[in-house]
């Protein structure tokens, strides 16, 4: 599978950019201990871990970005109602990648 096909987009969001921003808080002990930067991307509901890996690092090599760690969720469809009809959300996968410490994603990608 293209490496293109496996990563959609990057997940931007309040809670993702937390996640990203770990490395430079120290404001708590327990906080300061995350030393690996952190990215989320939307990606195929197919795709496993490893691909997700070898995509990341394929997309990114000019920056020469190693993938230290992978998390998947799946988000499941979830039913709505919208001026009286009834219809559902679409489910997608997202994948939490932890980088080596010093690498970063710039939005160039």
């Amino acid at each position: 599978m293209n490496p293109y096909q496996i990563i959609k987009a990057k997940r931007i969001t309040e809670k993702g950019r937390v996640l990203a921003n770990l490395v430079n808080a120290k404001s708590n002990k327990s906080v300061s201990r995350c030393q690996t930067p952190k990215v989320v991307f939307d990606v195929h509901p197919k795709a496993n871990k490893r691909q997700i890996a070898d995509a990341i690092e394929e997309i990114y090599k000019e920056q020469k970005v190693k993938v230290m760690k992978v998390n998947t969720i799946t988000v499941k469809p979830k039913q709505r109602r919208m001026r009286g009809f009834q219809g559902m959300t679409s489910g997608f996968k997202k994948a939490v990648v932890s980088l080596r410490p010093g690498d970063s994603i710039e939005a160039g990608g």
